[in-house]
């Protein structure tokens, strides 16, 4: 029933990157209990980063509270925070309250900048932290401010991602110490890290300091978006020559034209021929004619329309939850691999199951409850 089947994480409700690990460790089979404050979102069903936990209300500022997170906290494996630096530990939760309490709780800290250094404990978001590791120096036209890429780098990639990583890691070595530990990590760490394969090319002379002349970034003739005739567009990348060739054939053009291709200097020209071509049919005309082809051609679809796909119907990379298309979990196993997450909870909808199958007395639980 999923890889992380009888694993415990208590998740203090957040937003951004916190959610997201404790949705990837849900989607694994871990069981996620959320701490959601009284006076939090209500919640909602459609809200899918939220799925496979359940929602038990705390109101932290209340001394009965943290006692009782004091005494439930030998229950789990895992903790997951994503407040500022401190806050944590002004409730009296913070690593060596909780950390000493349980020796093998692996406490889990999302933040913006880290638990230390100059900008710790300043606001931020995910622009924020990817522009101060060159990452969003690096998206985007020439000739246009750098183009914020959503908020995939920071947040999710290098925050939710990283953190999952590293509580993965941190049982892996409990099973062998058994000691837990903190894991610090912070959106700005992870952006950095995900730049590696850049800095790599910069360090080769692959990759130029500017936006624009580089092959990843939109200015290469065979890595960028062309519009079609009906105004949808398609994402080209076939880098490789093989499939460049494969791709000309398709669009019956010339390899003549593309003399020297990898050639900066050659791609305002030649993306000038391609976008000519592309703009001859229309997209969902030019995935018919790719659809069988290592030409590397592909529509680009809405969030709409991307569910739809045929190859996401078959690999079932999205279903349907209350109705709601929702990604779905990744990666598969070949054995364990879990049962369907829950919907997402509703606030507090399950405070008083989870405090009596933690121990608390029904007449506790009612005090628990009328503090909050």
């Amino acid at each position: 029933m999923g890889p992380l089947q009888g694993i415990k994480v208590l998740e203090f409700a957040g937003i951004g990157p916190g959610p997201f690990c404790g949705m990837l460790l849900a989607d694994m089979g871990a069981e996620v209990i959320r701490i959601d404050r009284p006076n939090g979102p209500e919640g909602d069903r459609r809200d899918i980063v939220s799925r496979g936990r359940r929602s038990l209300v705390l109101d932290l500022k209340n001394p009965a509270a943290i006692a009782a997170l004091h005494r439930m906290i030998t229950e789990f494996d895992v903790l997951i925070e994503g407040f500022r630096p401190g806050v944590m530990e002004r409730l009296g939760l913070g690593p060596d309250e909780m950390c000493g309490r349980h020796a093998k709780l692996i406490y889990g800290r999302m933040t913006g900048w880290g638990q230390d250094g100059p900008m710790a404990l300043r606001a931020g978001h995910d622009i924020n932290y990817i522009a101060l590791t060159g990452a969003l120096h690096a998206m985007g036209r020439p000739d246009t401010p750098p183009a914020p890429p959503l908020n995939l780098i920071g947040d999710y990639g290098g925050g939710g991602m990283l953190l999952a990583l590293g509580i993965l890691a941190a049982l892996l070595e409990r099973a062998q110490s058994g000691q837990g530990q903190v894991v610090d990590a912070a959106m700005v760490d992870g952006a950095a890290l995900l730049m590696a394969p850049l800095y790599g090319m910069k360090a080769r002379g692959r990759w130029h300091g500017g936006r624009g002349g580089n092959l990843l970034d939109g200015s290469a003739s065979f890595y960028d978006t062309y519009a079609c005739a009906c105004g949808g567009f398609v994402a080209v990348g076939p880098i490789e020559p093989q499939f460049f060739a494969e791709m000309l054939a398709r669009l019956g053009l010339d390899e003549g034209e593309f003399q020297d291709r990898m050639n900066p200097t050659h791609w305002p020209a030649h993306k000038a021929r391609l976008a000519a071509v592309f703009r001859t049919k229309t997209r969902n005309a030019w995935a018919e004619i790719f659809a069988e082809s290592d030409g590397c051609v592909v529509p680009v679809l809405s969030m709409d329309e991307a569910p739809l796909h045929p190859h996401n119907q078959a690999r079932g990379n999205f279903r349907l939850q209350d109705g709601v298309a929702e990604p779905a979990p990744a990666p598969r196993f070949s054995r364990s691999q879990a049962k369907p997450s829950t919907a997402p909870p509703l606030r507090g909808e399950d405070t008083t199951a989870i405090l009596r199958g933690l121990g608390f007395s029904d007449v506790e639980i009612a005090q628990l409850l009328k503090a909050s």
